[in-house]
């Protein structure tokens, strides 16, 4: 059964309701890359990519933590 996560809208509304560092706190804690992906083209299709700079570059730096392989597992 698929989940229904609306995350990345709700970030958005943060955004769009003028508080980017809330929005920059959930973005810490994404639930997957998939959502930050789709936060990602929600920004670049909203014309929003470029007006916070610090969304932006959370964005990219959470990417690429979760792209990354993880070092070790615990047992």
């Amino acid at each position: 059964m698929a989940r229904a996560n609306d995350w990345a809208s709700k970030v958005m509304a943060l955004i769009n309701g003028g508080n980017p560092t809330a929005a920059i706190a959930q973005i810490k804690v994404a639930p997957s890359v998939k959502d930050l992906k789709a936060l990602q083209t929600i920004m670049t299709l909203s014309k929003m990519k470029g007006r916070y700079p610090n969304v932006d570059a959370a964005i990219s730096d959470n990417l690429d933590l979760l792209a990354a392989p993880r070092l070790h597992r615990s047992p």
